[in-house]
């Protein structure tokens, strides 16, 4: 595997990772420590930190610290804020906790889709906008918004999922515009079904997902990695995935109506 920058050396380079603990953000941290980064590891779970800490430290003998932070709080962004701002300058920022709502929102509450809000997107702007604070200032650093597929197109009827996603793509794609003439990159991730414990933890049955449909992390990573050594703005891991994006980009809007078939949000109209 060639180093995500291999003109300069990893000894001594940091990555932060928000959701590390699991998913995307876990193999974030696997090929990273491999490649010799240190690690800043941010997840809610304080115990699976610790044991995912000492694993890759064990294993690769890097560096890493942890922070346990809920980051749908404003204590929780506060506290990544000030490890971005303090400390050994962190080089790369991966920002992907997340979290999806299994309810459409004819049914949902305020305060859970704040919470995803919060979480999906002011998370994401708070924290990219303390790492280019210093990033910019030394002329070096790179940031990932993960995002998904599921941005570019209204897939989920009745999910804000997607509309959240559209907010990352869109945002990361404007920032790293002007964050490019100062030496720094910025990147929306946009894979598509991932084999990770998303869906699980949100409630998800995804057990009518064909095979072919999914993507391992591990693969998203390192494509993710070699489109942001090209400079990329947008990533979208997999040729069948590009397709897709493609489509939803030009099909006609009511020919993606048809189409979706993401149900967690339908509602009949006799059960609002």
């Amino acid at each position: 595997m060639t180093p995500v920058t291999p003109d300069r050396t990893t000894s001594d380079r940091w990555a932060l990772i928000t959701g590390a603990t699991a998913g995307i953000g876990a193999a974030f941290a696997t090929r990273l420590a491999s490649d010799g980064w240190h690690l800043v590891l941010v997840a809610r779970d304080s115990a699976r930190l610790a044991d995912q800490a000492a694993e890759l430290t064990g294993r690769h003998g890097v560096q890493t610290e942890i922070v346990s932070a809920d980051l749908s709080t404003d204590d929780g962004c506060a506290a990544v804020e000030r490890r971005l701002a303090d400390g050994p300058p962190v080089e790369l920022l991966v920002n992907n906790a997340g979290i999806s709502l299994n309810k459409p929102f004819l049914r949902s509450t305020v305060e859970d889709e704040t919470r995803l809000l919060r979480l999906k997107v002011q998370a994401v702007l708070r924290l990219t906008l303390a790492a280019l604070a210093t990033m910019t200032e030394r002329r070096s650093g790179a940031v990932i918004n993960v995002s998904s597929v599921a941005g570019f197109g209204a897939v989920m009827p009745g999910s804000t999922y997607s509309a959240s996603k559209a907010w990352v793509t869109n945002f990361s794609e404007s920032v790293g515009q002007s964050a490019r003439p100062f030496g720094v990159r910025v990147m929306a991730l946009c894979p598509g079904y991932t084999r990770t414990e998303f869906h699980q933890r949100a409630g998800i049955d995804m057990s009518k997902t064909p095979d072919w449909m999914w993507l391992d992390a591990t693969d998203v990573v390192d494509e993710a990695l070699r489109d942001l050594r090209k400079g990329k703005l947008v990533s979208v891991p997999s040729w069948k995935y590009k397709l897709a994006v493609a489509g939803m980009r030009h099909a006609p809007r009511r020919l993606l109506e048809v189409v979706s078939r993401d149900t967690r949000g339908r509602i009949g109209r006799d059960r609002r």
